[in-house]
């Protein structure tokens, strides 16, 4: 059993193991307390320390800039120090911002010269290899008939100048030319003139009317030839087909040149007038050049992928292009010299279009609007706002955005007005 003395015992016993925690944990949160304020205290010490003869206006985050504070601190918004903003960088002349040469070296800020190059590489792009939509013959019979032969041909077949399609009956011209031989055996040039144009008139070739004027003969049965060489396309007719005035028999596309199409962006195609040079080189012939002309640049832009069509056409003497094949084709640029800077230097803000200058080597940017030319590669054509020798930020824009919002050097739309100062971050 247990005496009361024991339960005495035992009770002192647990009353002093609760103070002893208590002073545990008292000791324990002075502690903490203690390293946040030295770590505190030494954030402090590494934040950029105020000119001592410079008036600061307030403190700001420059990835938060529309944010102003009136003490110095850490920021509440990233693991970095509060910038200060002086008053005579708001006061200054020129119109530009300044951003301390420490931070943006810190935030590996960048920059490169506006130089004058010749944008001559020219532009290399995949194209396809097609028929000359221009070298079209289409064959229509000119008058009633029946087809009594029918050469053994197919789509697809490549045919000579000349050669015979198929033999059509004409039983109208037949009677047509034997009236002429009878007028023209009568003596009576009027009456031989008129029924000559009779016979043209009826649709007959002249070569046709003076075949028949040699012979003497009326010729009834007519051969339907290619005008062109080139490739069948289509054949429709067959023997024993009754024919009708102005029915297709055939459509042949020449071969004697070929058409080569490429996808170029619009800021390239458009500056490609027709007659320029342009060579091609295929996979079926590596090794092989071959040598053509822009002929057009079609008028109609592909709305998803934002290219134009240009079309260029090549001689085809030995028949080696066929359609369907791909090529790399190589458009030579201009040998002009123009500014350039690098495309990452330019920042578009929806109204317009700038770089940021810099101003001078203590950390002095100004914001130029500038007009843009080609693009090739990384690089693109300045036609206003730069000169030559000029330096500009090519990295690290953000930085001198949040300045230039701050300063509203950036017109409304451009830029987010700044609120007014709040209240120092809580320590």
């Amino acid at each position: 059993m247990d005496t009361p003395s024991s339960s005495r015992s035992r009770r002192r016993l647990r009353i002093a193991a609760v103070v002893v925690a208590l002073a545990a944990a008292v000791a324990a949160g002075f502690g903490i307390a203690h390293w946040q304020m030295a770590s505190e205290m030494a954030a402090m010490a590494d934040a950029p320390p105020p000119a001592p003869d410079r008036k600061v206006l307030y403190w700001y985050d420059p990835m938060v800039p529309q944010h102003r504070f009136d003490k110095p601190g850490k920021s509440p918004f990233m693991d970095m120090m509060l910038v200060p903003k002086y008053a005579d960088e708001e006061a200054t002349s020129v119109p530009g911002v300044t951003v301390d040469p420490r931070l943006a070296q810190s935030l590996g800020m960048r920059t490169a010269e506006v130089k004058r190059e010749a944008l001559g590489g020219g532009v290399i792009a995949l194209a396809t290899v097609g028929f000359d939509e221009r070298q079209v013959a289409v064959l229509q019979a000119r008058t009633g008939g029946f087809v009594e032969r029918v050469r053994p041909l197919a789509p697809g077949d490549v045919v000579a100048q000349g050669s015979v399609l198929a033999e059509v009956l004409v039983p109208d011209w037949a009677g047509a030319q034997l009236e002429y031989l009878a007028v023209r055996a009568g003596g009576d040039a009027a009456l031989t003139a008129a029924s000559r144009q009779r016979l043209r008139l009826l649709g007959m070739p002249d070569a046709l009317v003076a075949d028949v004027e040699r012979s003497g003969r009326s010729q009834a049965v007519q051969p339907i030839v290619a005008p062109i060489a080139g490739v069948l396309q289509a054949l429709d007719i067959r023997q024993g087909m009754a024919l009708s005035p102005g029915m297709t028999l055939a459509r042949i596309n020449g071969i004697a040149a070929m058409w080569l199409e490429a996808a170029l962006p619009e800021a390239q195609a458009a500056a490609l007038p027709a007659g320029r040079a342009v060579e091609a080189t295929l996979p079926a012939y590596p090794g092989d050049v071959f040598r053509g002309q822009v002929v057009a640049v079609l008028p109609e832009i592909n709305r998803e992928s934002r290219t134009l069509r240009v079309r260029m056409a090549f001689a085809n003497t030995k028949q080696r292009l066929k359609a369907g094949m791909t090529a790399q084709v190589r458009l030579p640029g201009s040998s002009e010299s123009v500014l350039v800077v690098p495309a990452e230097a330019v920042v578009r803000t929806g109204q317009r279009t700038l770089v940021y200058v810099v101003e001078s080597e203590a950390g002095r940017y100004r914001p130029v609007p500038v007009e843009l030319g080609r693009e090739v590669g990384d690089k693109l054509e300045v036609r206003k706002g730069l000169s030559e020798g000029d330096r500009v930020v090519t990295s690290g824009q953000f930085l001198i955005d949040s300045e230039a919002s701050l300063s509203g050097l950036l017109p409304r739309g451009d830029a987010a007005s700044a609120p007014a100062p709040a209240p120092a971050p809580s320590r």
